[in-house]
């Protein structure tokens, strides 16, 4: 397993893949047929039957999603969205 220490954090290879790789929507089924929800959703509502459906586990263990939040929540610091913003930029123009 590749490891990258940063801010005194192991980063692994196979966690950058998986964020590369992270879908921008996720499939639920009720009722018998697909829907897509956000893959940040922790509740969607079945068109159908208007069930609410919990769509994220939240289990006692750290998931993906979880690494979205904390960006997320970096994100909603004083700055931080400005900092994002241009690094979005050139990761666009790099592509």
């Amino acid at each position: 397993m590749t490891a990258i220490e940063t801010a005194g954090v192991e980063v692994h290879a196979e966690l950058l893949d998986a964020i590369a790789s992270f879908p921008v929507a996720r499939t639920v089924h009720h009722c018998g047929r697909p829907f897509g929800v956000s893959p940040f959703a922790v509740y969607a509502v079945c068109p159908d039957c208007q069930a609410r459906l919990k769509v994220r586990s939240f289990a006692g263990v750290p998931e993906l999603e979880d690494v979205f939040d904390a960006v997320f929540a970096w994100m909603n610091r004083p700055g931080a969205a400005r900092a994002a913003d241009e690094r979005r930029r050139e990761v666009a123009e790099d592509d």
